[in-house]
């Protein structure tokens, strides 16, 4: 086998060879002699039938065999010659020629492999920004509202109507078609009027209505409701509301509701509420502020300054998902232009490339800055975060687990986790005080 593999950046290589028909041949014999042993065939002892017999009957399948033997001797060949070790590949090699001739088969293949990634200076790049500030009266207003849903309820004594925010005790039986359902009836049941918690129009049907007065509410059932007996089915309900409550804002909050609020605190206080929250809010500025202006400026500075060769496979492979999924969104007189017009599809193809590129690039900046920053995720951190959030979304956690790892999603989601806690500790370390600021103003001056 003749063999020419030549590098053709740090990160891609063309192989270049000739397999003869004779090393083909030899391997086809082999693979039959292999077959023979275990076929059975009328007329012959098995183990006996000879290889011309058993080529006649699988000689098809022996030949892609025999061709894929050879390919991967080729590839393992190469590998050798071009000093690169077989972990150090990525994607999938591409077969750009496998042209059948008398002679045997010549062959072209890309390859690529992991590219070495410098990032000297990459410090330098992260733009600087100011300390978000928080407003007193945010803390003020953000406590307020943890106050509230942490305050003791008390009775109305008003005699008005019922209104939105206010907390309904109610007696409640809900009939379709003339029937009671199962499921549609409560007794002292308390609802928060505008928490849209109930089927749509419940609650605003309850409007106006005031303490140990009755009313026929009549609603409908949503079509993708979870009771298929009832979706989409109109409902009268008879309610009488028992008692109209309303959180009591102006009680001063006790250690058992601070504790709510405050997890883990000792001797919980509304001035140590205030401290977490002035934090938390700054936090969440931070966060955006990363998110909507320093992340951005920061990839594109490295995308920009930090050159090193990529692997064209894994950019063909990331256009080709674009594509994918472009085309998974196209009409059956769509998909047929293209096939019709394949320099169409090349037109689509080019659209992305710049952007793949980028993608790509990115991908290997991030794990080289991670290594450099020692940013580590394990795999119970990642199963941790699906578990969260499905309980947030109301999932069973485990089948939320592997639904992901079915769809081979879980090393993106470890990748997300790596890429938010590396631009987090390098941009912290980039803030500048406001103190700062103004000193290094006054030195421009």
């Amino acid at each position: 086998m003749q063999i020419n593999a030549k590098k053709v950046d740090d990160a891609n290589a063309v192989v270049e060879a000739q397999i003869s028909t004779a090393l083909l041949n030899k391997k086809e014999d082999k693979i039959a002699a292999a077959a023979a042993k275990n076929m059975q065939v009328d007329g012959f002892r098995k183990g006996k039938v000879p290889l011309h017999v058993v080529k006649a009957r699988h000689g098809e399948k022996i030949k892609q065999d025999a061709e894929q033997e050879a390919l991967k001797e080729l590839f393992d060949a190469s590998l050798l010659e071009l000093d690169v070790k077989a972990d150090m590949m990525v994607g999938e090699p591409a077969i750009t020629k496998f042209d059948k001739n008398d002679n045997g088969i010549e062959v072209e293949i890309k390859v690529s492999f992991k590219p070495t990634v410098n990032i000297d200076g990459y410090k330098d790049l992260i733009p600087e920004y100011k300390t978000p500030r928080v407003m007193k009266k945010d803390v003020e207003a953000r406590v307020s509202e943890m106050l509230k849903a942490v305050a003791p309820m008390k009775k109305v004594e008003e005699d008005r109507g019922l209104q939105n925010g206010d907390f309904a005790q109610i007696d409640f039986e809900g009939f379709v078609d003339g029937t009671a359902f199962e499921g549609g009836k409560a007794k002292k049941y308390q609802l928060e009027i505008g928490s849209g918690s109930f089927i749509p129009g419940f609650e605003a049907g309850l409007i106006g209505l005031k303490s140990d007065e009755s009313r026929d509410v009549t609603v409908t059932f949503p079509k993708e409701y979870n009771s298929k007996e009832l979706a989409g089915k109109e409902a009268l309900f008879k309610v009488k509301l028992l008692e109209i409550q309303a959180k009591d804002i102006d009680a001063k909050p006790d250690e058992e509701a601070l504790k709510k609020l405050l997890p883990g605190v000792e001797n919980p206080t509304v001035e140590k509420l205030e401290e977490q929250v002035k934090e938390q809010l700054k936090n969440e500025k931070l966060a955006k502020l990363f998110n909507d202006e320093v992340k951005p400026k920061f990839v594109d500075l490295i995308l920009e300054k930090i050159e090193f060769a990529l692997p064209e496979n894994i950019i063909e492979q990331e256009i080709d998902l674009q594509v994918r999924n472009i085309f998974a969104k196209l009409s059956e007189d769509e998909i047929k232009e293209y096939s019709e017009h394949p320099e169409k599809v090349e037109e689509e193809r080019a659209k992305f490339a710049d952007e793949a590129r980028n993608s790509v690039k990115l991908t290997f900046l991030v794990d080289e800055l991670a290594k450099v920053e020692d940013i580590k995720v394990d795999d119970q951190e990642v199963m941790q975060m699906i578990y969260f959030e499905a309980m947030q979304q109301g999932q069973d956690p485990k089948q939320y687990f592997e639904y992901y790892e079915k769809q081979g999603l879980l090393p993106a989601i470890k990748m997300s986790i790596v890429e938010d806690r590396l631009f987090t500790k390098l941009f912290t370390k980039k803030e500048v005080k406001e103190k700062e600021v103004k000193e290094k103003e006054v030195k421009e001056k």
